[in-house]
């Protein structure tokens, strides 16, 4: 198994990379698509940015929304045509929650676009599981509780949720399909004596790979530092016991739990992800990013309301370029270290690019 979270992934696409520039009028397709079909879910994790207040992302969320039956399966067939390569399903609310899923991944899984979703494993059964596990290229579970209590706890769900969702992804497993399945940890100041059991637990059912990534709980770096410091040493040798101990050519560790600074503070001034991985929201708004997603005051690009995608992603270049991240994005950034190495690549000067 290749490296799965490397940044490096998009210098694979020279042609996009060269159609980002503002000079270069030329328009690719996204690569990566997104969809937040629904904002419904079944779960009501205490830490969610979509459901707490004082957290930029967001913000302007309407939980009822959610993407029509037509429009999804417009949506997909303008993916089809214009190139798109991959579409990730994520909240907003649980996309299992989404009453279309079944039928958009059975049409995506006619097609040669890849897909994945990010769930709380509460519903990964059924149909639509089975379609996961035979054409789905992978699937994280959420995480964050070590037992039922705790599980409860964290997600205001009834006793007995932990055992199934663990249950869910053991039996997703079994059904011997392709889909790589992974799980995220979301570690706080609760759980972090846990990690080097949960990562054990879930080797043991089957999980391909487990993701250690911290709570989110600010917009400001300062104050999720100042959160993390208690407890940080003990959280990375737990990290460093499961990573020495249990990682093995199957089974992945990866350790995404660090101090913030890489993904808030911005020194430049425009964003090439806009243009590599794009956000459709539950309520047909297109953003420029999942750390921006329900924000309208910084994080909207358009609406796909009344017209096509496709219309609306080869029209006028001028509204990939709105954002100054220097100063709209001092919060929390997933591309931050992509779009660094990014813009280093399109700076470099051409009479020196021999020299290598």
């Amino acid at each position: 198994m290749g490296h799965i979270y490397t940044n490096l992934k998009i210098l694979y696409y020279r042609e996009k990379l060269l159609s980002l520039l503002k000079d270069n009028t030329e328009i690719f397709p996204p690569l990566h698509v997104r969809i937040k079909p629904t904002n419904l879910c079944n779960h009501n994790c205490y830490y969610c940015a979509y459901r707490v207040d004082h957290l930029q992302l967001g913000k302007d969320m309407k939980r009822k929304n959610s993407i029509p039956r037509e429009k999804i399966l417009e949506i997909i067939d303008d993916f089809e045509e214009i190139g798109v390569k991959a579409v990730t399903f994520s909240g907003g609310g649980d996309p299992f929650c989404y009453p279309y899923l079944t039928e958009t991944v059975k049409k995506l899984s006619e097609t040669k676009i890849k897909f994945a979703a990010l769930t709380n494993g509460s519903l990964l059964e059924g149909e639509a599981a089975e379609i996961f596990s035979n054409h789905g290229t992978w699937l994280r579970v959420s995480m964050d509780g070590w037992d039922e209590k705790s599980y409860s706890f964290y997600r205001k769900t009834p006793k007995g949720e932990f055992k199934k969702i663990l249950c869910n992804m053991e039996n997703f497993k079994k059904k011997g399909g392709k889909c790589y399945l992974g799980a995220v940890l979301v570690i706080d100041k609760n759980n972090y004596p846990h990690i080097y059991n949960m990562v054990k637990r879930l080797k043991s059912i089957g999980v391909d790979s487990v993701k250690i990534a911290p709570c989110i709980v600010s917009n400001e770096i300062r104050e999720n530092n100042k959160y993390h410091n208690p407890f940080f040493k003990e959280a990375q040798k737990q990290i460093n016991k499961a990573t020495k101990e249990l990682k093995e050519d199957n089974f992945e560790v990866y350790d995404s739990y660090h101090k913030m600074s890489g993904k808030f503070k911005k020194n430049y001034t425009w964003c090439p992800y806009i243009q590599i991985l794009t956000v459709i929201g539950a309520d047909l708004n297109i953003y420029t990013c999942q750390d921006k997603a329900y924000n309208l005051s910084s994080g909207l690009i358009g609406s796909i309301k009344n017209k096509r995608f496709r219309e609306f992603w080869f029209a006028d270049k001028n509204k990939f370029f709105k954002l100054n991240p220097s100063i709209q994005c001092q919060h929390h950034c997933i591309s931050n270290k992509k779009n660094e190495l990014i813009l280093e690549y399109l700076d470099a000067d051409p009479l020196h690019l021999p020299f290598v």
